[in-house]
């Protein structure tokens, strides 16, 4: 087993967030191969794979602040329901792909905060049709060979000015350099893994096979969340509650 911290965001990644990760795996009795993976000591990979989209042509910034993005959902829902991707999240509405190079240049000059986005409709036409092997279920029970569809996420964000990466890019990268064969995780990023196959196919990397799995959920059917004052292992711990409760309590006999 491989572990990997995901500290792109120094604002919200910090050390203590770590060690706690690092005593509740351990106290449950899993161990990992060393050395750890953390994504803050590999920001240049990263770049580097999204330079390689850029010279493709697949990348361009775009300039509005949140706020702006939120009254212009608005303004294209008052005509209509806007799209919105698998998780619930609008499609991206601006006009970043309408600004010209120089125009581009100039606002990037001028230090104008920006996301890096994916030209979503000119990477699928690049990469074509794509499939992933799933080995678990999806939220509706897709199983097997399972079609990707990445243009349901429209022109997701790979990068942004301060941080030279996003989740969806940092971890096929990630996946590729440490020879990942099996991605096992929650069946709230089985949607995403359409993101992820097409940034492989761009990229020229080896799929994993995927196991999504199903979430613990609360009496109210949400997955357990800090925003939501769920339970956190750290407190069962505290509670009295052993290793071997936890495993009965998620279905590992």
């Amino acid at each position: 087993m491989l572990l990997r911290i995901e500290d792109i965001d120094p604002t919200r990644c910090r050390p203590a967030f770590e060690q706690a990760i690092l005593e509740d795996l351990a106290w449950l009795g899993i161990s990992w191969e060393q050395p750890v993976r953390r994504q803050s000591e590999h920001l240049a990979e990263y770049r580097a794979a999204l330079e390689r989209l850029q010279g493709m042509g697949l990348v361009y910034p775009s300039f509005e602040s949140r706020a702006e993005i939120a009254r212009l959902v608005a303004q294209r829902d008052a005509d209509g329901a806007w799209p919105r991707d698998p998780d619930g999240a609008p499609l991206y509405p601006g006009a970043g792909t309408a600004l010209s190079e120089a125009r581009r240049q100039e606002l990037m000059a001028s230090g104008a905060p920006y996301a890096l986005r994916l030209d979503m409709e000119a990477a699928v036409a690049r990469a074509g049709r794509l499939a992933w092997d799933e080995h678990g279920a999806g939220p509706s029970g897709e199983t097997g060979t399972v079609e990707a569809r990445p243009g349901a996420w429209g022109d997701v964000i790979l990068a942004r000015k301060e941080t030279p990466t996003s989740y969806h890019l940092s971890v096929v990268i990630d996946d590729a350099l440490q020879g990942v064969t099996e991605v096992v995780r929650g069946q709230d990023l089985f949607h995403a893994t359409s993101v992820h196959r097409l940034l492989q196919a761009l990229l020229g990397l080896s799929p994993p096979v995927y196991r999504h799995h199903q979430l613990i959920r609360d009496v109210q059917g949400q997955k357990l969340s800090k925003s939501t004052q769920a339970t956190g292992l750290r407190t069962l711990r505290a509670e009295g509650v052993s290793p071997t409760e936890i495993r009965h309590r998620i279905g590992v006999v």
